[in-house]
């Protein structure tokens, strides 16, 4: 856990926190306003072959970039908390 309290997997140490991060809002940039993407999206471009193990942190990731007010967590056209979120989800610019 870290000092804050949280667990890791909702904050992920380091650069492959902050790449996700990146990766997710560089992904929106090249998408129509209002698009959406998956999560998926920003685990594949940064873990190849091996995504699937980022798929959690690309969750935390968007989750983070919620709170700093950068996107919002959907499912079915609706926004959803992302903390609570069960099943597929997608993410969109604010």
């Amino acid at each position: 856990m870290s000092s804050s309290g949280d667990p890791e997997s909702v904050r992920p140490r380091g650069r492959a926190g902050d790449e996700l991060e990146r990766v997710i809002l560089d992904l929106l940039d090249k998408r129509a306003e209002g698009a959406t993407i998956c999560p998926s999206e920003a685990a594949r471009a940064v873990g190849g072959d091996a995504w699937r193990d980022d798929m959690d942190a690309a969750r935390a990731a968007a989750r983070r970039l919620v709170e700093s007010g950068e996107v919002d967590i959907t499912q079915g056209g609706e926004v959803v908390d992302g903390s609570t979120a069960k099943g597929p989800i997608r993410i969109r610019r604010r």
